[in-house]
């Protein structure tokens, strides 16, 4: 099969052929029809995660089951599928549970194992992780629910429990930046969306954030705290730096909740948080990771709605030669949007 392949930490990428996955048992083989190029795809590539090299990234994507392996009970080929990126081991009692999102012994496509930067993708635990797409949702939108919207989607219900009116900043209007904007309006909330770069930001406006702001030099939180009349009840840093953290965090009222999505590898020692105002303000600060193949039916009830619509945030759809080449440079680049890849040298169809 066709695949895009690491060979090196920080090097570049090769579109190649290479072998196929064999089909785990209780697991299935996925024909890749549309993969999300993702952030987290680039710390992997950075090197802030454990690969085994030569490796394929990519963790975020939708198609339809191809092989099937011993054990499963509720899949057969042909079946339009997506998946969360943890896939849970689907017996442990987090798994049992619901909460395979945080499994001990979770598989992650595109980092404990090839990802979906392939014509084919293994999934482990298939009758756990896999989820069916309903009639109507293309592969494109179904393969950015795995990663960047179904997170965001859990973080603001599950974790920071948005209520109507309430005040929620999002920093960051990338993919999952983005998503949450779109989310958190649907919940009834009123958004501010920071970002550097101007085109994301009129994609935040047109999703219907309230406010938007130019994240600069000048004093981010103070600009949140005035036109809130005191800080948001709920932040969300979508990027995931030091400067970030902080700033969603000093956006907040006394006594909100801040939700960590942007992932924050360590950078001369462990990141700084501004702890002392979490402390003093009583904050809570919550880590979110992904969300459980179990919760998806709530989400994919509000998309079948039209209340949540996944496909306006996709910005434009590539090959694997242009996504091999956009990779490396992917944390700094200015992007409004979820960028996604189908499969092939071909590019956009």
């Amino acid at each position: 099969m066709l695949a895009i392949v690491m060979d090196h930490i920080a090097g570049p990428l090769a579109v190649r052929e290479v072998d196929e996955p064999e089909v785990p048992d209780g697991g299935v083989v996925v024909s890749v029809a549309a993969t999300g190029l993702c952030r987290s795809d680039w710390h992997a590539w950075a090197g802030h995660d454990d690969v085994a090299l030569p490796h394929v990234p990519g963790h975020e994507f939708a198609g339809v089951v191809a092989r099937v392996g011993a054990g499963v009970t509720k899949w057969t080929v042909g079946d339009r599928v997506t998946a969360p990126f943890v896939e849970g081991c689907g017996r442990c009692e987090w798994c049992l549970s619901g909460n395979a999102q945080v499994c001990p012994d979770q598989e992650q496509p595109g980092f404990t194992h090839w990802g979906s930067f392939a014509e084919r993708v293994a999934v482990h635990a298939a009758d756990t992780n896999l989820v069916a797409i309903p009639e109507g949702v293309g592969f494109e939108a179904a393969a950015s629910l795995g990663c960047r919207f179904a997170t965001a989607f859990r973080a603001l219900t599950s974790r920071a429990r948005v209520a109507a009116g309430e005040w929620v900043t999002v920093v960051g209007a990338g993919g999952v930046g983005l998503s949450a904007v779109m989310i958190a309006k649907a919940l009834g909330a009123r958004v501010i969306a920071v970002d550097r770069n101007a085109g994301a930001l009129a994609a935040a406006t047109a999703l219907g954030a309230d406010q938007v702001l130019v994240a600069d030099s000048t004093d981010v939180p103070a600009r949140v705290r005035a036109l809130t009349g005191g800080g948001s009840q709920v932040s969300l840093d979508a990027v995931g730096s030091e400067q970030t953290c902080a700033d969603a965090i000093l956006s907040l009222a006394r006594r909100g909740r801040h939700v960590q999505i942007g992932l924050l590898p360590p950078v001369e020692g462990h990141p700084r948080v501004p702890m002392e105002r979490v402390i003093a303000w009583e904050l809570d600060v919550f880590g979110s990771h992904g969300m459980a193949a179990a919760d998806y039916p709530g989400m994919l009830g509000l998309i079948a709605s039209g209340a949540l619509r996944p496909h306006e945030l996709i910005e434009r759809i590539i090959g694997f030669d242009e996504a091999a080449a956009l990779l490396p440079g992917f944390d700094s680049a200015n992007v409004a949007g979820i960028t996604m890849i189908r499969p092939g040298h071909g590019g956009p169809l």
